[in-house]
């Protein structure tokens, strides 16, 4: 096999022949352009050059070997693997993690989710940090998905024995600690090199569920490789535009063991999410020292569509998905349960149900996709209202804005089998590792006891809508962050 040289490999940085460098090592990546999740961009950056930075903050190792073998180039020679490493400096924003994270508290110090956020918004790099906070246009839904939280009061009853107070429950028939299970969120490996093996660590220390987003920064494999025997994983499903395709997907996560399907239908194309997309070119000003500016000169390079982290996601092909076809389709592949996640109005749950599935989880996508989407709370409040025999038909989850135990106590005051949170477990792995997942489980069943037995209840079970009120004066909040 021959070595190669920086030289040579440089001269191959188009898409007519595109090479990269990942570990020293050199790959022939030309034809997988095309079939790249987030798009030729993405690559074609890189192009010529060293990617082993960017490419081991998003991806597992076993990722290079779905490259057929004559694609795999060879190492670097002896002498460019010195002249690699050694022109290599840490940029400005690698220097200002490592100073952060030397100061970060103790564990024992971070008392709720905020904590833990503000924790992780100083340690995580900033192309990260704009990936994990990036919503949709401008931040409206997301804001108002906690908002919503703030609308809705209790009525305690006191005077009811609650010396004992038990939180947990069953989804989908499963054992879970507490109504919460770490939802499907993307790309974890970009805050902490352990990334989905984190959350799935500490849950299993925890007692509660994870579920596995389908671009995962692990191998569906790898991640139930890390679980602990008899522990509960749910699948968070794209579904491919090609039936064959998305049919092996599901397959092999049923054989490998995962315990139900989330189909998620609100992300049939990416939001517009453009903090995320303008991250690179301010970390590029940054290692300047200088902003860009216009000249006459400038071409417009088209759809900038592929900038950000989420450019490396795979584009919801799942567009002309339909109840009547897209239900029973996957009911034919599958025997596991059927959770629809991305529900956002009353009449898309009455069809879930009358489609047959198992679950349906009220989402807006954390407010990343579309802008002025109804709070999943506000839903759930309307599902209550309207249609409160959908909640006896299917278990009913929601998602989104939630950062406190009484945030999930009043959903299940409202109905809600459990809640379902993505930031908070990407926040807490990338600050902490499974201590921090652990931590974060921790705070909420501190919370959600707290609460229970505040308003008067002992279980579950004794949570009703009776015990909660929609008010429609606001209240002064205090802004912590």
């Amino acid at each position: 096999m021959p070595l190669w040289t920086l030289e040579e490999v440089a001269q191959h940085s188009t898409s007519k022949s595109c090479w990269i460098i990942i570990q020293n090592h050199v790959y022939d990546v030309t034809e997988f352009l095309r079939e790249h999740p987030g798009g030729e961009l993405v690559i074609l950056r890189f192009a010529g050059r060293d990617a082993t930075a960017v490419y081991e903050s998003i991806h597992s190792p076993e990722v290079l070997e779905q490259l057929p073998p004559s694609k795999h180039l060879g190492p670097l020679s002896a002498s460019d693997i010195h002249k690699l490493s050694s022109k290599r400096d840490k940029t400005k924003d690698e220097q200002r993690i490592e100073e952060a994270a030397k100061r970060k508290p103790p564990l024992q110090r971070i008392l709720s989710l905020r904590d833990m956020e503000a924790v992780a918004r100083q340690t995580l790099a900033s192309t990260t940090k704009a990936f994990y906070t990036s919503a949709a246009d401008d931040g409206i839904t997301h804001g108002e998905n906690a908002r919503a939280f703030s609308r809705f009061f209790f009525n305690a009853r006191v005077m009811r024995p609650v010396s004992r107070c038990d939180p947990s429950t069953y989804i989908l028939g499963f054992k879970s600690s507490i109504p919460v299970f770490a939802s499907g969120a993307a790309l974890a490996k970009l805050g902490h090199p352990d990334g989905e093996i984190n959350i799935t660590k500490g849950a299993a220390q925890t007692g509660i569920i994870q579920m596995i987003s389908s671009d995962a920064s692990f191998s569906y494999d790898r991640i139930m490789e890390a679980a602990a025997p008899q522990q509960t994983l749910f699948f968070q499903l794209y579904k491919h535009i090609n039936d064959s395709f998305a049919e092996q997907r599901v397959r092999r996560v049923e054989r490998l063991g995962y315990k139900a399907i989330f189909l998620t239908v609100d992300a049939i194309v990416r939001g517009n999410r453009e903090r995320d997309r303008s991250s690179i070119w301010e970390l590029e000003d940054e290692e300047k020292g200088t902003p860009a500016y216009w000249s006459e000169g400038d071409v417009l390079e088209g759809d900038m569509d592929d900038l950000g982290a989420a450019g490396v996601i795979v584009d919801g092909a799942g567009g002309d998905m339909t109840w009547e076809k897209t239900i029973p389709w996957l009911r034919s592949v599958t025997k596991l349960p059927i959770v629809i996640k991305g529900i956002q109005c009353v009449e898309d749950a009455v069809l879930a149900a009358e489609a047959g599935v198992d679950g349906i989880l009220l989402s807006n996508h954390g407010g990343r996709q579309l802008e002025y989407s109804m709070p999943s709370l506000e839903v759930l409040y309307r599902l209550r209202q309207k249609r409160p025999d959908i909640l006896s038909k299917v278990e009913v989850y929601i998602d989104g804005g939630i950062t406190r135990g009484t945030d999930i106590v009043k959903a299940l005051c409202l109905g809600a089998k459990a809640v379902g949170l993505g930031r908070p477990f990407l926040y807490a792995q990338s600050a902490y590792g499974v201590a921090g997942v652990v931590k974060l489980v921790q705070i909420l069943h501190r919370e959600i006891l707290t609460a229970m037995r505040l308003l008067g209840a002992s279980s579950l079970d004794d949570l009703c809508p009776e015990m909660i009120e929609r008010v429609d004066w606001q209240p002064r909040l205090s802004t912590k962050l």
